[in-house]
């Protein structure tokens, strides 16, 4: 008599499993078939193009490009997701970001003897990223950022942003005054 344990292909994870193995690594992004998920935050995200360890060290690399400690990760996913379509249509860009992510890792290997995103504090990953500034995978991801990161409306009341104000008669009329804090 087969078990359910023998039915099931080594790589198939059950949703009891899932479930457990998830509250050990609520705090982590970990990387699964096509896609990354965080458990702690409750989200994933399918990726299509790039590997899905490249996304990976995007997000962290994003947090530590642009970091905001009362962004979650989320925001920054959704802020390099972007990428792995352009990816799908431009194969030299494709080779730029996995070029790029490979140097990151070969350098936090060299340095920290793990990859990047193992890097268990953000001031190395920084020092990394700073050898690195002047180079074309960096200025296209810190460019990228600055639209893919920033625009996202949901993030904008974290920063006090109301969001555009033409439509609404300009900021004269609306929260010219609201500061508080001055």
């Amino acid at each position: 008599m087969k078990t359910r344990e023998s039915k099931t292909s080594a790589a198939a994870i059950d949703r009891r499993r899932f479930i457990a193995g998830s509250a050990s690594v609520s705090a982590a992004i970990f990387v699964s078939g096509a896609a990354i998920i965080h458990p702690g935050e409750a989200w994933g995200l399918e990726v299509k193009t790039l590997a899905p360890a490249t996304m990976h060290t995007l997000v962290k690399a994003a947090r530590d490009i642009y970091p905001h400690d009362r962004l979650i990760d989320k925001y920054y996913a959704l802020a390099v997701k972007g990428y792995d379509a352009k990816a799908a249509e431009k194969p030299e860009l494709k080779a730029l970001i996995e070029g790029g992510v490979a140097d990151l890792d070969k350098r936090a290997m060299t340095l920290h003897g793990v990859r990047y995103v193992d890097i268990g504090w953000e001031a190395p990953r920084v020092e990394i990223l700073r050898e690195i500034e002047g180079g074309p995978f960096f200025i296209m991801i810190r460019s990228g950022l600055v639209v893919s990161l920033y625009n996202q409306k949901e993030i904008w009341p974290l920063f006090g942003y109301q969001g555009e104000s033409a439509s609404e008669g300009g900021y004269i009329n609306r929260g010219f005054n609201d500061l508080n804090w001055l």
